[in-house]
């Protein structure tokens, strides 16, 4: 059986039941040849109270259900991830660009978070507090209610499904807003594989549309909690109107992570360690290696040996090619990395690999005598583009590392360990990993960055049960209490 079959669902969002919203239609296009795959329904902001209403509606009797139950949907999701991964595969190389390695390690992802969500329903759900009164006094988590999730194009499976599954499985309906651009990767497939998991109805639906769409979910009186992944502008404008409607917004915004390479490093790795954290999936993820901070006395052989990596590495499309970077998601993203490559270049950076394209091709690039105005070096690129420069010691390394908004990821490359773990605690971030690039994630870590990259962990077990319950406060007397009046 065809899990994504274009006649369950083509041209359609879910609201409630896979009905046409109000929206009409938007093509699915293919990046690396502009062919349109099929179209989808776009959810407009009109459809999202009739969304948000069917969703609160449905919620409790969700949550009522026996944990065992609720577990069993998850598990269940988990199983057709697994069994339909070549379909859903297939959808994230043509529609967002993957190439075959990442299209399989979100689907081995996804479902994985689905288990871990599983796991989650079962664990204890509160305390037992202490009381002056003669009483019961317990602290119990709760649902939430209704949870908003608004995921981006990049890793649109892994990024919608991380918040999806907890929510559910922690006893809460979930909206979910993916990007237009990968409606179908990152909205469709989740909605099929709950819908084929038994998922009651109107508890999970899909509004695939615009900024509109999304702002009309932040403010809709049912959403309680929003899990928001994009960038820090978008983030900043969601955080402020959760704000102004008094709901908790849950951000995972942008970074620029630094990976520091001290002169102990072991160069034969470094490059490929280098070349993986800043070209993958062409740089289109939020925890890619937008600085690389090199000893000095090593800067000359890291260049080269990166250089030779991103001159070297096929480009193409990765539905009919091997290769190592297939096409970024459009052309306005192409032109935005291009204006930070050129600016960069026209200020000062040279160009040692890369700063070409084809189509919506664009080649790995190396820059080298960045400043910190260089535009592609002080912001975040989210293109295949690394950025070189160097430090003398370890007090300048930390002051690089530190020069930035953003506080997401950072790698430390070093043959002491001890010297990379004392060198992390001196530079905050989110993540941290010795001796590995900067890209890294598993559905059972905690993940979030700090500062301008987002709001704390909130990803990973207990983080889950903090980010989509509220806590309730429940007392108990064996008789009736007594009052003066």
């Amino acid at each position: 059986m065809s899990l994504l079959d274009p006649a369950l669902w083509s041209g359609k969002a879910s609201i409630g039941t896979w009905t046409p919203p109000t929206g009409g239609t938007a093509p699915v296009v293919e990046p690396a040849t502009g062919d349109v795959l099929d179209v989808i329904g776009v959810a407009t902001a009109e459809d999202v109270p009739v969304a948000a209403g069917r969703a609160a509606r449905a919620q409790p009797a969700w949550a009522r259900l026996p944990y065992t139950e609720r577990a069993a949907v998850l598990r269940r999701a988990g199983d057709l991830f697994t069994e339909h991964a070549e379909e859903i595969q297939r959808w994230l190389i043509r529609e967002a660009g993957s190439i075959p390695g990442k299209a399989a390690f979100e689907t081995v992802t996804a479902a994985q978070e689905c288990y871990e969500a599983a796991a989650l329903v079962s664990r204890p759900l509160g305390e037992v507090l202490p009381s002056a009164e003669p009483r019961l006094s317990l602290a119990r988590r709760v649902p939430a209610g209704v949870v908003g999730v608004i995921a981006p194009f990049n890793v649109p499976l892994v990024l919608g499904i991380r918040s999806v599954a907890p929510a559910l499985a922690l006893g809460n309906a979930v909206l979910l807003k993916p990007d237009l651009r990968t409606a179908v990767s990152g909205g469709v497939t989740i909605m099929r594989v709950f819908e084929e998991a038994g998922l009651p109805e109107d508890v999970l639906h899909l509004l695939p549309g615009g900024a509109d769409t999304g702002a009309a979910l932040v403010s809709a009186p049912q959403v309680r909690v929003i899990s928001f992944t994009g960038s820090t502008a978008a983030g900043r404008k969601v955080g402020a109107a959760a704000a102004e409607h008094l709901k908790r917004a849950h951000l995972e915004l942008g970074g620029n992570s630094a990976l520091i390479v001290l002169p102990d490093a072991d160069l034969d790795r470094a490059a490929a360690t280098a070349a993986w954290g800043s070209f993958f999936h062409q740089g289109q993820v939020c925890m890619t290696t937008g600085r690389h901070l090199v000893h000095t006395s090593i800067a000359d052989e890291y260049v080269e040996r990166l250089t030779h990596k991103a001159e070297h590495l096929p480009v193409g499309n990765p539905d009919k090619e091997e290769v190592a970077l297939g096409p970024v998601i459009d052309a306005g993203q192409r032109d935005k990395i291009h204006a930070l490559v050129t600016a960069s270049v026209d200020g000062g950076a040279r160009l040692a690999a890369g700063g070409t394209y084809r189509d919506l091709f664009y080649r790995p690039t190396v820059l080298t005598d960045v400043t910190d105005t260089s535009p592609a070096y002080a912001e975040e690129v989210f293109g295949p583009v690394a950025p070189v420069r160097t430090f003398t010691d370890l007090d300048e390394a930390v002051a690089l590392a530190t020069a930035t908004p953003y506080g997401l990821s950072l790698g430390i490359l070093t043959s002491d360990v001890m010297r990379g773990l004392d060198l992390a605690e001196r530079i905050p971030t989110g993540l941290v990993h010795i001796n590995d690039q900067t890209v890294n994630d598993e559905a059972v870590a905690p993940f979030g960055g700090v500062a301008s990259s987002g709001t704390g962990a909130r990803f990973g077990g207990a983080a889950n049960i903090e980010a989509f319950t509220e806590t309730r406060w429940i007392t108990a007397r064996s008789a009736q209490a007594a009052y003066p009046f």
